[in-house]
């Protein structure tokens, strides 16, 4: 476990904006329920249960009319900012806000978070100066064309899925969003555009049931594996 005595005060920005509307939910994503909770109790608790993040702050969408009902909303380490039409958006929009060297970014429909994968990213990220959970891939990868007729095997050595948490130190990470924001660039994640902006990312080894629940069948997934974690 992360020494949290050596490890400085760490804020955790959770993008909250989003419809989620590939779930076809009359809710965003993150208000459906799992497990007697929303995903993104889930989420929030994870982070705020782990020694090393004093505060959490949420961007949620202009009108978001669910997230004062969550019990979780009253802690008085979460911090609201308005979230922004895309991911990047979001994040920028709490960086200007965030306190301390260091944050990390996590999705809010992560909700299997474990604090294991959590000390392993800390502890890398403060010796490489920036890294991100990951898990590698499996299967067999194909490459297809527009019509979706397979063009190419991709060979799956080196090749990771990228997942959150992702951390970096603050200031740099903003800028890094700044200058690929204004010049039009394609950002998918942090690490994008700290790569863009030249540096070097340290990919950590995490679990693969730290899913995002993105279709309905991921909804029950993420229930087996939290009542597993339990």
């Amino acid at each position: 476990m992360t020494d949290a005595s050596r490890t400085p005060a760490l804020t955790a920005i959770v993008p909250a904006a989003g419809i989620g509307s590939r779930m076809g939910a009359e809710c965003p994503k993150q208000y459906l329920q799992l497990a007697g909770k929303t995903i993104l109790e889930h989420t929030l608790e994870r982070l705020l249960t782990h020694p090393a993040i004093a505060q959490v702050i949420v961007a949620l969408a202009p009108h978001d009319r669910w997230f004062d009902t969550l019990p979780v909303a009253q802690d008085e380490r979460i911090l609201r900012v308005e979230g922004g039409a895309e991911r990047a958006f979001s994040v920028l929009n709490a960086l200007h806000v965030a306190q301390g060297e260091w944050v990390l970014v996590h999705d809010a429909a992560r909700p299997c978070l474990t604090h294991g994968d959590l000390d392993a990213l800390i502890a890398a990220a403060m010796t490489s100066g920036g890294a991100i959970l990951g898990s590698r891939v499996r299967d067999t990868m194909k490459r297809s064309d527009a019509a979706g007729n397979i063009i190419a095997t991709v060979e799956r050595e080196q090749l990771w899925h990228a997942l959150t948490p992702q951390m970096f130190p603050t200031t740099p990470l903003r800028r890094a969003l700044e200058e690929g924001l204004a010049l039009g660039a394609t950002i998918t994640d942090e690490a994008s555009a700290m790569e863009r902006a030249g540096f070097a990312v340290r990919m950590v080894e995490g679990r693969a049931d730290n899913i995002k629940v993105t279709r309905p069948e991921d909804l029950s997934l993420a229930g087996l594996f939290l009542s597993q974690q339990a």
